[in-house]
């Protein structure tokens, strides 16, 4: 269940990520909306993080958490916000993806 959390935690992350890229964007009361979206993602994001950590392992929960909003913000940047993809961006993403599925596979 805490895996599951943590995954969860991971997408709320790209989500407050996301909203900040939103903010920069727009100004006035749009960007204030973005800003509101951003700390409830925030929020979100951060109690999830800390309810998976209190039986998972704190370095591999981080580093899945951090991973997941990584590689949904880049996917989200490329997207949504037309970031390039090219091979390099694609083949660091791919090993960042087998990294935390490696580090999922050796924790207990």
């Amino acid at each position: 269940m805490n895996w599951i959390l943590l995954i969860i935690g991971g997408f709320f992350e790209v989500g407050f990520a996301s909203c900040l890229g939103k903010a920069k964007e727009t100004s006035g009361t749009t960007s204030v909306l973005w800003m509101v979206g951003f700390f409830a993602c925030l929020s979100i994001s951060m109690f999830l993080l800390y309810k998976a950590t209190q039986t998972l392992p704190i370095g591999t929960a981080y580093a899945v958490w951090t991973g997941i909003g990584a590689v949904g913000t880049v996917l989200v940047g490329i997207f949504v916000f037309k970031e390039p993809a090219d091979f390099w961006r694609i083949f660091f993403i791919v090993t960042l993806i087998s990294s935390i599925i490696g580090l999922k596979f050796v924790s207990n």
